[in-house]
């Protein structure tokens, strides 16, 4: 995919990488990418980032950007839209996230999908978690899973595992 426009932020987990594709984002990724030639400063990027500030100071619970998922497979983009069923402060396992899905039994596969999620955080693939409660399997690695998921819980008061 060719994104037209890129910017890194700053973040209390480190740097993001936000892209945008077709005027909607299409990439969140955790950590600096090297990104192709592009705009940079493009309205949209400074929304996402102006949204994400705002989640990181706890002071929004969901995000309004169009998203575009681009080169997922039908199987992934189907998880991806699933992930953003689940609700700020609430986690569910891969076998649960399976079975919303119509596909019991596709943990394993949901898992997959899950690590190729082009837009983190927006698409909040840390929300899933193992069967027994365990956080496991987060492609920006665990510490950043669990300062997302105690944020959720500091702010919505929930427990979430």
């Amino acid at each position: 995919m060719t994104h037209a426009a890129h910017t890194v932020i700053d973040s209390p987990i480190g740097p993001l990488t936000l892209t945008t594709t077709g005027g909607a984002l299409s990439g969140l990724w955790l950590g600096p990418t090297t990104q192709p030639p592009g705009r940079t400063g493009a309205p949209l990027l400074t929304e996402a980032a102006t949204q994400l500030a705002a989640y990181f100071a706890g002071e929004r619970t969901c995000f309004d950007l169009p998203l575009t998922f681009g080169d997922g497979t039908p199987f992934q983009q189907q998880v991806w839209a699933a992930l953003c069923d689940i609700p700020y402060g609430e986690t569910i396992s891969y076998g649960q996230l399976a079975t919303r899905i119509g596909q019991p039994g596709a943990a394993r596969a949901v898992g997959l999908a899950n690590n190729r999620n082009p837009i983190a955080i927006i698409v909040p693939c840390h929300r899933v978690i193992g069967a027994g409660g365990d956080l496991v399997g987060y492609g920006g690695g665990l510490d950043r899973k669990r300062y997302l998921l105690a944020l959720e819980q500091r702010v919505s008061g929930a427990a979430l595992f």
